[in-house]
């Protein structure tokens, strides 16, 4: 019975691990696992480790598949091995997760007190409960350079803006709270379709890839801005008006 209720336990633990990629990225059932090949989340939709979220880089922390589940992982969290019945039962490198469910081995775990904050909440989970999100660039103060990435308005969050590197990244590099900003439009410059954030003495430039997605975050934004979280208070203050 202690046997049965690890397994279980094990399963659902997986069942949250293997959830949250691209809706074009399908991921395996858990009693498929091992079993048949898993489609590798592409290289280019992460920038850190799936697991343990750190960054990747050319020398240090090299990017490598998880035979079972198909995450991006850096060598350390990937340096297991587990048969894998699709393979023919040959060992294959796997992720810590994989290996912990597909062999029921425990791992003893080094990073004990790493507390999970607010920034650390996967993109694509995210993005499936989303008010909005797209890629955007964020340009520097200058207005010359700035930073492309993965913008994100959570349904359960959505007064804050999260700002991820790629779409697949599981923890947002920075976020900001959208409440009390005015959002600026502006003019169209170069073909570019520009938009701020105001607050003070506080601002961010954007820009959308076409006028309709700017105008789509400009609303969003402002209904953020403006501390309405559902639809619903949003008709109701048109009502009222």
């Amino acid at each position: 019975q202690d046997a049965i209720d690890r397994k279980e336990k094990r399963s659902e633990t997986f069942k949250t691990a293997v959830h949250g990629l691209e809706t074009d990225t399908p991921a395996l059932k858990t009693e498929e696992l091992g079993r048949r090949a898993p489609q590798w989340v592409r290289d280019n939709l992460v920038t850190m480790c799936m697991r343990c979220r750190e960054p990747f880089n050319a020398i240090t922390r090299r990017r490598h598949h998880c035979r079972a589940c198909g995450y991006v992982v850096c060598a350390r969290c990937s340096d297991y091995k587990a048969e894998l019945q699709y393979d023919g039962n040959r060992p294959n490198r796997v992720c810590q997760e994989c290996f912990i469910f597909l062999t029921g081995h425990t791992v003893l775990e080094d990073r004990e007190g790493k507390h999970k904050g607010i920034l650390e909440k996967g993109a694509a989970e995210v993005s499936s409960r989303s008010l909005l999100c797209s890629s955007l660039q964020l340009l520097d103060k200058n207005g010359k350079g700035g930073t492309r990435g993965w913008f994100v308005i959570p349904q359960d969050d959505p007064l804050v803006l999260y700002i991820y590197a790629a779409p697949q990244d599981v923890r947002a590099h920075t976020s900001i709270p959208l409440l009390g900003y005015h959002v600026r439009d502006m003019p169209q410059s170069e073909s570019r379709h520009l938009f701020q954030l105001v607050q003070s003495r506080q601002v961010f430039t954007f820009v959308a890839d076409t006028e309709e997605l700017k105008q789509r975050w400009m609303k969003a934004m402002a209904r953020s801005a403006a501390g309405i979280t559902h639809p619903e208070e949003e008709e109701e203050e048109d009502a009222d008006e």
